[in-house]
């Protein structure tokens, strides 16, 4: 049976996440609240930010700023989350 909530991200009912994605209380908030495509959208988001910003995972200063633009884009909360500057939907 698939598990379903209503997504955050998405806006919509859609299929839950079968475990938190990450640790703590923020990890249960979003297991309650994120669908796999939502969580999907924001690794995808989270490369482009990575990349922009020459951040390292290994650097626990870069993970907090990560951790911010999470919670901004999958929760709207703080001033980040966008779309890096510069970027915007590609043109076909």
């Amino acid at each position: 049976m698939v598990t379903t909530v209503q997504c955050v991200v998405l806006e919509r009912e859609a299929e839950a996440l079968d475990a938190p994605p990450y640790p703590g209380e923020l990890g249960q908030r979003i297991v309650e609240s994120v669908s796999k495509e939502g969580w999907t959208q924001w690794l995808e988001r989270l490369v482009l930010i990575i990349n922009e910003n020459q951040l390292s995972s290994a650097d626990p200063e870069n993970l907090d700023h990560i951790e911010q633009h999470m919670i901004g884009f999958l929760f709207g909360e703080g001033d980040l989350g966008d779309v890096p500057q510069g970027f915007g939907p590609r043109k076909k």
